[in-house]
């Protein structure tokens, strides 16, 4: 089930109300049966997946705390993880891993493996998986109590609106609020509204922005081998825009749902695309995740307190692994290799340019200088995005190749960009969107406040103005519109 289908708009209500009504000892139950079945609707027979996982982990964290040897809490920890890690690559890397094999036994003309498996990957793999592991790693590490009852357990792992792409909670935040549902009203008037407010700016983001970005997107990376510079740039930098729009649209969607049953969930972006330097994007893009590696890879591995050389290949293999997280595939590696040589080549030559400033006698604390950083950091994560789109990264070093070597600045004025997919008009549409856009994230950026929080802030005829405004949008322009049909999000495949 997709929030921007009509069966959500049906069902997201009813289990609301259901909720809303139902008594305190019983609304865990009605929550985890509601979150059930939201994933069921999509492939009901891999909600055993769940099951697994969550029955492994909530044992492991049970036996974890039971023991006083720290050496069995460290086995069974180990053993936890490593269960769910092999089902995790069981159904999303073992394809791969073969794939891999054979090319190897192919160059070494060796007969290749079959195999013996064919899976659906199974949406929100990922994050549920990951969220159910750094749940047993903070109960080893005593940060967390082990949860005893498999209600909460389970709805912790299952919550629907942050079940299929996040962001990846930690029990400290979610498992702690779940706890209390029994005790106390969560519900609000105010956060119901600031809730919904949210959810409507994600469904504006996805419909009006991601999904009209992806017409072009779609067509130029399928034929890149048939435009120039012009056309591929313009590629790069809605794709740059789409995943934005779609995965932040997503969370704000997800978060708002949460929000609106009185949840609170950690927030997932913070205009990242105005970050200064790479280490501020990723203190701002997909914080639950980035976040998540931190604290159990990159701090397990050392961090920075083996010296500058371990600190960099600490910063090299989590963004290594954070890529391969994204999918089974060598241009996702090279994505997350590629922000991990930008993290490293920053740290590395963060003395030098300071030294360069002060010769040069740059003011450091302008806005112009502010803006270039800006400019070039989004440049930087730009470019990187190509092998993340990519569908390979023979397909990516080809694109960005011919990005470089294909001119055609003609194409500016011959408005051939229009049979891209998108007439003047949607064009224009689209346009006229990353505006608002623009112009939203910066009052996010000066408020420190999501959209929700500031639409709920403001008298109640400007929040039914915008509300009613973004319904008839919505409806009228984006995706339910006559040429527009509804698409899943794009990290449903991580």
């Amino acid at each position: 089930m997709l929030f921007n289908s009509f069966e959500f708009v049906l069902f997201f209500p009813i289990v609301v109300i259901i909720y809303l009504i139902l008594p305190k000892r019983l609304k865990p139950i009605g929550l985890l049966l509601a979150s059930y079945y939201f994933y069921m609707c999509w492939n009901a027979k891999y909600i055993i997946l769940i099951l697994f996982t969550t029955l492994i982990t909530y044992v492991s964290a049970l036996l974890i705390e039971h023991f006083d040897s720290k050496k069995n809490k460290k086995a069974l920890m180990i053993t936890g993880i490593t269960v769910n890690l092999l089902v995790l690559f069981l159904f999303k890397y073992f394809d791969f891993f073969i794939n891999n094999i054979n090319f190897i036994l192919a160059k070494a003309k060796i007969s290749q493996v079959n195999n013996p498996f064919d899976f659906l990957l199974p949406v929100g793999i990922s994050f549920y998986t990951f969220q159910a592991i750094g749940y047993v790693i903070d109960v080893y590490r005593g940060e967390t109590k082990a949860e005893r009852n498999i209600i909460n357990y389970a709805l912790f792992v299952s919550f629907f609106p942050q079940l299929v792409a996040g962001p990846i909670e930690r029990s400290k935040n979610l498992l702690s609020q779940i706890r209390s549902i029994r005790e106390k009203n969560l519900f609000s008037y105010d956060s119901m509204v600031s809730g919904f407010g949210l959810m409507l700016w994600g469904l504006f983001l996805k419909t009006m922005i991601a999904d009209r970005a992806a017409v072009v997107v779609d067509k130029v990376f399928s034929q890149y081998y048939l435009y120039g510079t012009v056309e591929l740039i313009l590629a790069a930098l809605l794709f740059t825009l789409q995943i934005y729009a779609d995965f932040s649209g997503y969370s704000a969607i997800a978060i708002g749902a949460a929000r609106v049953m009185g949840i609170k969930l950690c927030t997932n972006f913070d205009t990242p695309y105005f970050a200064v330097s790479i280490a501020d994007f990723w203190s701002r893009w997909h914080i639950s995740l980035s976040t998540w590696f931190k604290d159990y890879v990159y701090i397990p591995l050392g961090g920075n307190r083996k010296g500058k050389v371990r600190k960099y290949f600490n910063l090299i293999i989590t963004f290594l692994v954070s890529g391969l997280w994204h999918g089974a595939s060598w241009n996702f590696v090279a994505w997350g290799l590629l922000h991990g040589f930008y993290r490293v080549i920053g740290e590395v030559t963060g003395g030098i340019r300071n030294k360069c400033y002060d010769l040069l006698k740059v003011k450091r604390n302008v806005f112009s200088f502010n803006l270039l950083k800006r400019i070039i950091t989004f440049a930087l994560v730009s470019f990187a995005w190509i092998f993340f789109r990519a569908k390979s990264i023979k397909v990516a070093f080809e694109y960005i190749k011919r990005m470089f070597t294909h001119f055609n600045p003609w194409a500016v004025f011959n408005e051939s960009i229009y049979s891209l997919g998108l007439n003047r008009s949607e064009f224009s549409i689209l346009m006229l969107c990353i505006i608002l856009l623009f112009a939203v994230s910066l009052l996010n950026f000066k408020k420190k406040q999501d959209v929700g929080t500031l639409i709920a802030s403001q008298n109640l005829w400007f929040r039914w103005a915008v509300y009613i405004g973004l319904v008839v949008i919505i409806l009228v322009y984006g995706e339910y519109g006559i040429d527009f049909s509804s698409s899943k999000f794009i990290y449903f495949d991580f």
